[in-house]
């Protein structure tokens, strides 16, 4: 069998999407989204019919945005995340974001093929938050190696299980 790994990051903004604080955000998801879409390793990034992820809201909080992708390996995600022009949104995110005291970062493996529903990015989420990382849920500063067996887990609809 073989994995890929599914990630699911959140934000809380410190405008609403639309607000000109927010602009500079805004006016860069396109470009990075392709950034992204054209990266070794992307497999599949969550978006709605109109090309879109940002007003999919999850959470109570209207200001949580919500991002999860697939891509083949650790560290095609990470060289995306750390060595593209997405590190200079990173170095910006202070203008546009509030830290978080929870969990915003969650990676998992999932069998090849296989799309992660909204719902398991939430379970992850929660997972990785009440317990920290494992192999069932982990971070880039304690990544897990893919499986080397069969990933079972009705719990979290076919997520790691090891």
């Amino acid at each position: 069998m073989e994995y890929q790994l599914a990630q699911v990051n959140i934000a809380r903004m410190n405008a609403d999407i639309e607000d000109p604080a927010m602009s500079g955000f805004a006016q860069r998801l396109e470009e990075i989204n392709a950034l992204a879409d054209f990266s070794k390793g992307f497999v599949w990034r969550f978006k709605t019919e109109e090309g879109d992820d940002t007003y999919l809201r999850p959470f109570d909080d209207t200001r949580i945005l919500f991002n999860m992708s697939v891509w083949e390996t650790v560290e095609d995600l990470k060289n995306y995340v750390y060595a593209s022009k997405h590190i200079e949104l990173l170095k910006s995110k202070n203008d546009w974001f509030k830290k978080l005291d929870e969990a915003h970062l969650a990676l998992w493996w999932i069998e090849k093929g296989r799309i992660p529903s909204v719902e398991d990015a939430l379970e992850i989420l929660e997972l990785i938050k009440t317990n920290g990382p494992s192999p069932k849920a982990f971070t880039f500063a304690k990544p897990y190696p893919k499986p080397n067996k069969t990933l079972q887990s009705p719990q979290y609809n076919g997520t790691a299980e090891l």
